[in-house]
């Protein structure tokens, strides 16, 4: 199960007991505050603590730039302008903490995000927990032809099985002899930070992870993006669905610039102005190279 007994205790106790603040709030965020939700097979995201809302954007940025914001009759409109041109501190007023219990291979993949604080469950200290993540059979893929880190066809029939027997039977294996290690049975047991080396990484793990906005869009970015690994990418949709209802503003200009938007280079917008012109352009009159132009290609392409 995602959460403990213990833990579901502890998130009802924090919600049945509101308190007065004087502290900007965010009526979307206090009903995601505390709430696990689910990712994977064993998996959870939820909020432990964050501050601001989108007034704490458009506060930093009037501070910052005084009369500049005048033109800008509103603070939706005001975000926006600040998304469109790549503006980052008054993002960074708003901080979130989050709790989130993932597999240690996403976690691996996901500390690589250096724009965060984090505080990992310590295998030296604790015990973890028999919880494996076991994929999906849809989720089971062979190895992309076209891309080294993506996957290609889902596997299926025997093969699939064959598959999930595997991991199934290597993780309960792993941590039978984890714990025949730990044990104290007519021996001393091996050190925690010893017998820990011993598990797959498809067991879970736990961390609490604090980013601010700018930083946190930017990871959403990356890995809510259709491209990125299924595992991580499930734990950012939920993060986008919370930050939805935190900032909506600020969300909303996140996903028509950075999510729905593209980037053109000096390069691709000559050729967007030329095919205006009604000008014949080629990969050869572009001086993009072929991976450039098959991206350029793509990009306006009709489905």
């Amino acid at each position: 199960m995602p959460l403990t007994a213990e833990q579901q205790a502890e998130i009802d106790a924090l919600r049945a007991a509101p308190r007065q603040t004087l502290r900007a709030v965010s009526e979307g965020m206090e009903a995601h505050l505390y709430k696990a939700h689910q990712v994977l097979d064993h998996g959870f995201v939820r909020v432990i603590d964050y501050m601001g809302d989108d007034a704490a954007i458009t506060q930093a940025a009037r501070v910052s730039y005084g009369r500049g914001t005048k033109s800008v009759q509103n603070d939706e409109g005001l975000i926006r302008y600040l998304m469109r041109h790549w503006h980052s501190t008054p993002f960074e007023m708003c901080e979130v903490k989050f709790h989130v219990k993932l597999p240690v291979f996403v976690a691996r993949q996901w500390i690589r995000h250096r724009t965060a604080n984090v505080n990992e469950y310590s295998a030296r200290y604790s015990i973890l927990d028999r919880e494996f993540y076991i994929p999906e059979r849809d989720a089971l893929a062979a190895q992309s032809t076209v891309n080294n880190q993506g996957r290609g066809d889902v596997l299926y029939g025997e093969e699939a099985a064959r598959v999930l027997d595997w991991l199934k039977t290597d993780s309960a294996r792993a941590y039978d002899h984890y714990e025949e290690m730990l044990s104290q049975d007519g021996q001393q047991g091996l050190a925690r930070e010893l017998a820990r080396m011993n598990l797959p990484a498809n067991i879970y793990t736990q961390w609490y992870w604090k980013i601010d906005l700018h930083n946190l869009f930017h990871f959403l970015r990356l890995r809510a993006d259709a491209h990125a690994q299924f595992e991580i990418r499930v734990y950012a949709e939920a993060m986008c669905e919370i930050v939805k209802d935190w900032v909506p503003f600020a969300y909303n200009a996140f996903e028509d610039y950075r999510m729905g938007g593209v980037t053109l280079s000096a390069k691709a917008l000559d050729c967007v102005k030329r095919m205006l012109n009604r000008e014949e352009v080629t990969q050869e009159t572009s001086g993009m190279s072929k991976g450039e132009w098959r991206e350029f290609e793509r990009l306006f392409s009709i489905p």
